[in-house]
């Protein structure tokens, strides 16, 4: 593994994504419109964990969709590598529901732009926001998360690694210089 300034340790994140939860019922008093997407992959991840949270404390079962923005990037064409593909499963109309798009880091704002326009191939949400684990700063784009869960100050040349015990063995966010 890279050589990492801690951010967030496992007990972090639980606390962190505990207060998101908190933050996302009391903000929308009920379920019955509230559906969850996270962005493939580690997106998906958090908003697994964040919906049992929220189912309970508020009592509800909501709807979690995973949705692949890869093809809806705007930089595809000049990555060294291609990107992965993986799968959107939206096994709900998204017509008129209120959207919370969950990533692990929000940087440029691209990926969320990528993100709007797959939804919108989807239906027309009643409304999208927007909640993320780490916000990095440098966005290139007018995009700001409603849910934050970390602020850390990065620069260009810096990374925010996101660490998720389903698909890393570990829970953890760290800085790499």
């Amino acid at each position: 593994m890279q050589d990492c300034k801690d951010i967030l340790s496992a007990a972090d994140m639980e606390t962190v994504l505990t207060r998101l939860a908190d933050e996302v019922v009391a903000a929308h008093k009920g379920c019955e419109n509230l559906v969850l997407m996270g962005i493939q992959r580690r997106g998906v991840d958090i908003a697994r964990r964040l919906k049992a949270i929220v189912d309970a404390k508020a009592g509800c079962d909501l709807n979690l969709g995973r949705l692949d923005i890869n093809l809806y990037r705007d930089d595809w064409t000049s990555l060294a590598v291609q990107p992965t593909i993986s799968q959107t499963d939206i096994p709900f109309s998204i017509e008129d529901r209120e959207i919370l798009l969950v990533d692990d880091v929000l940087f440029t704002g691209r990926t969320i732009r990528a993100a709007l326009e797959a939804i919108l191939d989807y239906g027309r949400p009643r409304k999208v926001e927007l909640l993320v684990l780490v916000d990095r700063g440098n966005r290139e784009l007018p995009i700001e998360a409603n849910y934050v869960g970390e602020h850390v100050p990065t620069q260009r040349g810096e990374h925010v690694n996101v660490y998720v015990n389903e698909r890393d063995g570990e829970d953890r966010v760290c800085l790499v210089a």
